[in-house]
């Protein structure tokens, strides 16, 4: 009998894992995704301000202990009936190639888009604004830093220009808005000093939300320490901040006018991918468009049915749980691959029509963010309260460790910090 074929959509949290742990003795595994590596992305701040190198905060989909096959495509549209995705070769530099679409049959599908930043239809931003979702990403972040800094430092700029040059604007106060904000800082009061004294005092960071306070996820008390941190740093936090348009040189926001800058990165949430926007199946209704599911991961057929696809599942930022609604956050992804794992590679062939007798549980785990200055919070659990100091930022920064599968890559990053406490960042190679 032949094997039955399995289909994952994405390579993200959930994909990845899907991808290194579905037995490929019982199954043919294909994941398709326009990206040859998953990012680790609780490393990409940390990795764009030099703390490692880059190719520890991501993993090749092809390997050689993970047997899977992998296609680089954009999937552009399912026929659920026909149990067929329609594909097109992403490579955006060789448009015959590009233009070369395929279909692909499955005997299982499982869905794991991920999203895409949400620019909130804001005017300029998608061409000039730097976002954070992939290594690619954290690569841009630190050669326009190092360019700007350049650029700050020729004979003939002058002073105004200098501090418009190295006003860092991060628009976005969630998690990787803050995060990306400390390590900016972290980097500017250590390494910049030496490297660049003439121009190093002119970097100022700033941080923008639209919300009236920062890390809303976060209780009154820790997301106050945490703006309260911040501003005893010199990093401006421009909360209750609505920005208007942007130009390649400027952002415009409402009851403050032109704000010049010379970076912009954009981390503010997310949006749904035209995949999930056009897929004919239940999705929510308000807030981030996401692909309904039952509490076995199981895709809802229609919008008001309670029919559902036995060969369709769907996990990752991408989805949600019918009436039990789950953050966008990488454990809940990795939590609900491992249960999808565990229910494909614990059942033979003739069982595979049965639904899982145990439906999936979101065991939470404790939010935790980094501010700068090796301090960190911790947001409480139960009746457990919240912390922050220093034992906070190192179950943040041991998180590092704790993120990455390869013990290779564990052992690499515990020496890069070895190395950069004797000796401090390699910057002159960044």
């Amino acid at each position: 009998m032949s094997k039955p074929h399995i289909i994952i959509v994405g390579s993200g949290w959930a994909g990845f894992y899907l991808a290194e742990y579905l037995s490929t003795t019982l199954y043919n595994v294909t994941v398709i995704s326009p990206r040859r590596t998953s990012a680790y992305t609780p490393l990409l701040a940390s990795t764009a301000c030099g703390l490692f190198n880059f190719y520890l905060a991501e993993e090749p989909i092809r390997s050689k202990t993970h047997k899977c096959r992998f296609v680089k495509a954009n999937v552009l549209s399912i026929d659920l009936p026909r149990k067929s995705v329609h594909c097109a070769p992403a490579f955006e530099d060789d448009d015959t190639i590009s233009s070369q679409n395929f279909d692909l049959n499955y005997g299982y599908l499982i869905l794991a888009p991920g999203c895409i930043p949400n620019t909130f239809n804001t005017p300029g931003v998608a061409e000039n604004a730097l976002f954070m979702k992939n290594v690619s990403d954290a690569m841009a972040v630190r050669k326009l830093l190092f360019d700007l800094l350049e650029k700050a430092s020729l004979p003939n700029c002058p002073v105004d220009r200098k501090k418009e040059l190295l006003h860092v604007a991060i628009v976005g106060g969630g998690p990787t808005g803050v995060e990306i904000t400390a390590e900016l800082d972290d980097l500017a009061h250590k390494e910049l000093q030496d490297l660049y004294p003439d121009v190093a005092e002119y970097l100022r960071i700033s941080i923008y939300d639209v919300a009236p306070h920062i890390l809303g996820a976060y209780d009154q008390k820790l997301y106050e320490y945490a703006n309260e941190a911040l501003v005893r740093r010199n990093i401006a936090v421009e909360t209750n901040s609505r920005i208007e348009k942007v130009d390649k040189d400027a952002m415009y926001i409402k009851g403050k006018g032109r704000v010049p800058y010379g970076m912009l990165m954009w981390v503010t949430g997310n949006k749904a991918v035209p995949l999930v926007m056009d897929l004919d199946v239940r999705k929510t209704e308000k807030g981030l468009v996401r692909i309904m599911t039952d509490r076995h991961l199981r895709v809802f057929k229609a919008k008001d049915s309670e029919e559902i696809y036995d060969d369709v599942f769907a996990l990752g930022d991408a989805a949600d749980i019918d009436g039990e609604s789950l953050p966008t956050t990488a454990e809940v992804a990795v939590q609900k691959a491992k249960y999808l794992v565990n229910f494909f590679n614990g059942r033979s062939q003739s069982e595979m029509s049965v639904p899982g007798s145990i439906p999936f549980t979101y065991t939470e785990k404790q939010l935790v963010s980094y501010i700068g200055s090796r301090d960190g919070i911790i947001a409480g659990r139960g009746d457990r309260e919240g912390w922050t100091g220093r034992s906070a930022w190192l179950a943040w920064r041991s998180g590092s460790v704790l993120w990455t599968r390869s013990w290779r890559n564990r052992v690499v990053i515990l020496l890069t910090w070895v190395v950069n406490w004797v000796f401090g960042k390699e910057i002159a190679k960044m």
